[in-house]
């Protein structure tokens, strides 16, 4: 019966944290770190306080787990879609699965972006405990480098690997600038066509001519 007592216990403070961190990440969406408040946070949760302290500590510690979850879904979205990618796999096939959940995002709207731009705000200068979530990082990577190894065989490991950072950032400043709100306007089909050949263009990159003279 103890037993039974606690684990409906530890069942109800999982759905606390959870519903914390849930209304927090809509409350980031909607207003921005600048405009959240405890007082709103729990009200909305149907919590106190104390829960907030309790499972987190302070609002600014309940603000970077509810970021860092959103995240860990994305990266998760991410892998998922460069998974079934393999050696034979086009750069453009490469780059479609790369950005598959930005422009999915981009194509539904609303709270999912608003979401999305918060996590890309925060990533600028990311708090530290995000250290946990680098394996799903460089796994994105060892997916990327599988077919852009294969496909560039002539480019350095550290020239590819500068490029996969590249088609990220590209992405982390598209959800946050006014040409993404723009493309976020467009019907899917349409971001996919304008987006992709773009993010295949970075990771096939340019070999600039040698301009060394001699003499």
């Amino acid at each position: 019966m103890a037993s039974e007592r606690s684990d409906l216990r530890r069942e109800a403070g999982q759905r606390t944290r959870e519903c914390l961190l849930r209304t927090t990440l809509q409350l980031l969406a909607a207003r921005g770190p600048e405009g959240l408040s405890l007082r709103e946070v729990t009200e909305t949760a149907g919590a106190n306080v104390a829960a907030v302290s309790y499972h987190f500590g302070s609002l600014k510690a309940l603000r970077d787990s509810a970021v860092e979850s959103a995240l860990e879904s994305y990266l998760d979205a991410q892998l998922d879609a460069l998974a079934p990618l393999s050696a034979d796999s086009t750069l453009a096939e490469l780059a479609a699965a790369f950005a598959r959940p930005m422009m999915q995002a981009l194509a539904v709207g609303g709270a999912e972006l608003a979401i999305l731009r918060t996590v890309a705000r925060v990533g600028i200068d990311p708090p530290g405990n995000w250290g946990r979530l680098t394996p799903k990082f460089e796994q994105t990577r060892t997916d990327a480098l599988r077919v852009l190894t294969a496909r560039l065989p002539g480019v350095a490991h550290e020239e590819l690997v500068f490029r996969t950072r590249c088609a990220a950032g590209l992405l982390n400043w598209l959800v946050l600038a006014p040409i993404g709100a723009e493309l976020a306007t467009q019907p899917a089909e349409r971001i996919e066509q304008w987006l992709v050949p773009v993010l295949t263009g970075a990771l096939e990159g340019h070999a600039y001519p040698d301009t060394t003279t001699i003499g």
